[in-house]
C-alpha cells in the first residue's frame, strides 16, 4: 500500500486577509484543467477561475492565478506565502484538515474509477460492454491504479483495499500530473485504471466516449478550497461569500457552464482556439507572429493588446469612432495611410507601425524595456501628451516620473480631478485616467495567463517581454 502525502512541514506565512487587500491582489494557485482554468479565444475562463474573478471583485482585489498541477507543490505555496488560496478541486480529508484551512464546500461528489471500454465497443451490446469493466469495486483486488501523488484518492484505494481485504496496488504519479492527463493516458492505453471526482469524470467523458466512469468506489466528499491555517480572516470571508454565492443563479450559471452543459463545454476544449489543444489563440496567430518581430515583441503581448483591442473582431467599432483588430483612431488611419480599416492586415501593419513608433519615442526616456512597454500601451490608450503630463505631475510631486506603477499611473488617474488637470505643468487637461490604467493593467495580466499556457521558445530572450504583472 502507498499512503497519501500533504507534503513537508512548511511554517505558515503570516499573511492574512488585512495584508492581501494592502498588496491589492489575491494569489490563488489552480491547476491547468479544463473545468477549472483555461484560455478559450484568448479569454481566460474555467469553473474555478470564474468563481474567483467574482471573490476577487468583492474583496475589491486584483486576481492573479499562478498554475501548478502538482498538489503537493500547491499546499506548499500557501504555506510559504506564494499563494493565498488553493482553487483546486480539493476533497477535504482528515489529514488535509489537520495542516491546512478548508473554505465552505462548494459541491459533494463521489470519487470513480476511470477505465476504458474494449476498442470495439461501438459494435458491442451493452451487456457485452459491461462484461469487460469493473463495476464492483471489490473486483479492484489484484489491480494497479494510477492516481496523482498528494492526492485523497490514494488513501480512499488504500481503505477500500483494507475493507475487501485484497491489495489493490496504488501507483502515485508525481510531480505536475492532472487527474485529466491520467485519464488521457487510460484512454490512451498507457494505463488501465485512475481515480477522479465524479463530476470531473463525467465531463471527461463527454469529451472521450471511449472511457467509462459510472463505478463509484466512495460516498461523497465535501469539495472545497485551501487556505492557509493562520488565515482566519480569509477564510471567514470566503466562507461568508461562497453561503451567499451558492444561493445565487450565478453559481449555477457557472456550475452549468463547465459540468452541465457538456456540449458547449466539449467545443470549448476541442477548439483549435482552446490552451486545451493549444493550436491557436485566435483566427490572426500568423499574421501577429509576422507583425511582432518588426515590433521585437513576444507574439503574445501583441496577442493580448489585440484581444484588449477588439477580442479579435476585424469589424469591431468602438463608441469613439476606433476601429479594426486594433482599435485604429482617424489619426492613425490618415498618418498610416489606411486604404481599409477593416482589413485585418492593414490594420495589424498600421497598429504595429504606431507602436514601434511609441517604442522609440519612449526609448530615451524609459531605459528598462519592462518599464517602457507599460508608457507605451498607456500612450497607444489615451495618448503620449496626456502621458507626459502625469510624468510632469509626478516629478512635481515628489514621485518617479518614469516609473509606471504607483507613480506616474497614479498620476493619470488623478488627471480626472479639476486640482490636477488645471495644475500649471498640464499641457492636455482633463483626462479618464483610469481607463489606460485599467487598460495596461489587464493586457500585461493576460499577457502573463498566456505565458502560462503558450510559451513562446520561438522567440528570443531578449526581445521578449517577460513583466510581472502582479
Amino acid at each position: 500500500m502507498v499512503r497519501a502525502e500533504v507534503g513537508p512541514d512548511i511554517p505558515a506565512v503570516d499573511f492574512d486577509l488585512d495584508k492581501i487587500r494592502e498588496r491589492g491582489s489575491l494569489i490563488a494557485v489552480v491547476d491547468n484543467s479544463t473545468t477549472g482554468y483555461f484560455i478559450y479565444r484568448g479569454k481566460p475562463i474555467g469553473y474555478e477561475y470564474e468563481l474567483l474573478s467574482r471573490l476577487a471583485d468583492y474583496l475589491k482585489v486584483e486576481l492573479d492565478v499562478q498554475i501548478t498541477a502538482d498538489i503537493q507543490g500547491a499546499f506548499n505555496m500557501l504555506n510559504s506565502g506564494n499563494a493565498d488560496i488553493m482553487a483546486y478541486h480539493l476533497a477535504v480529508t482528515k489529514e488535509r484538515s489537520e495542516r491546512f484551512a478548508f473554505t465552505e464546500p462548494h459541491n459533494n461528489v463521489s470519487q470513480v474509477l476511470v477505465q476504458r471500454k474494449p476498442e470495439n465497443w461501438r459494435q458491442l451490446k451493452l451487456h457485452e460492454i459491461e462484461e469487460t469493466l469493473i463495476r464492483n469495486p471489490i473486483d479492484l483486488g489484484g489491480k494497479t491504479v494510477y492516481v496523482r501523488k498528494g492526492s485523497s484518492f490514494t488513501d480512499r484505494l488504500n481503505n477500500l483495499s483494507d475493507e475487501i481485504g485484497e491489495n489493490i496496488n496504488v501507483v502515485e504519479v508525481k510531480g505536475a500530473v492532472d487527474t485529466e492527463m491520467l485519464i488521457r493516458d487510460v484512454l490512451d492505453g498507457k494505463i488501465d485504471y485512475t481515480v477522479a471526482d465524479e463530476d470531473v469524470a463525467l465531463i471527461n467523458e463527454s469529451y472521450y466516449p471511449s472511457i467509462d466512469v459510472e463505478t463509484p468506489i466512495s460516498f461523497p466528499q465535501k469539495i472545497a478550497w485551501a487556505v492557509r491555517k493562520n488565515a482566519t480572516d480569509l477564510k471567514s470571508v470566503v466562507d461568508d461569500w461562497l453561503v451567499d454565492m451558492k444561493k445565487s443563479p450565478d453559481f449555477y450559471v457557472i456550475y452549468n457552464r463547465y459540468f452541465k452543459s457538456r456540449k458547449s463545454q466539449n467545443i470549448r476544449v476541442k477548439s483549435a482556439y482552446s490552451s486545451w489543444s493549444k493550436e491557436k489563440i485566435s483566427p490572426y496567430d500568423d499574421l501577429i507572429k509576422e507583425a511582432s518581430e518588426m515590433l521585437e515583441m513576444d507574439w503574445l503581448l501583441l496577442t493580448s493588446i489585440i484581444f484588449q483591442e477588439s477580442k479579435f473582431d476585424p469589424k469591431s467599432e468602438s463608441w469613439v469612432g476606433a476601429q479594426g483588430l486594433m482599435q485604429l483612431t482617424t489619426n492613425v488611419v490618415e498618418e498610416y495611410e489606411v486604404d481599409d480599416v477593416f482589413d485585418p492586415e492593414e490594420n495589424v501593419k498600421a497598429g504595429v507601425e504606431h507602436l514601434r513608433w511609441l517604442m522609440d519615442y519612449w526609448e530615451d526616456d524609459i531605459s528598462d524595456k519592462e518599464e517602457r512597454i507599460k508608457f507605451v500601451l498607456g500612450s497607444y490608450n489615451v495618448g503620449q501628451g496626456h502621458v507626459r503630463d502625469a510624468m510632469k505631475l509626478a516629478k512635481k510631486f515628489g514621485s518617479d516620473p518614469f516609473k509606471w506603477d504607483d507613480n506616474v499611473a497614479e498620476y493619470l488617474v488623478l488627471k480626472s480631478k479639476p486640482q490636477y488637470y488645471k495644475d500649471p505643468v498640464v499641457t492636455y487637461g482633463y483626462c479618464r485616467g483610469e481607463e489606460p490604467v485599467k487598460y495596461v493593467r489587464e493586457i500585461l495580466h493576460r499577457y502573463d495567463q498566456y505565458l502560462q499556457f503558450y510559451r513562446s521558445p520561438e522567440i528570443p530572450n531578449d526581445s521578449t517581454f517577460v513583466i510581472d504583472s502582479k
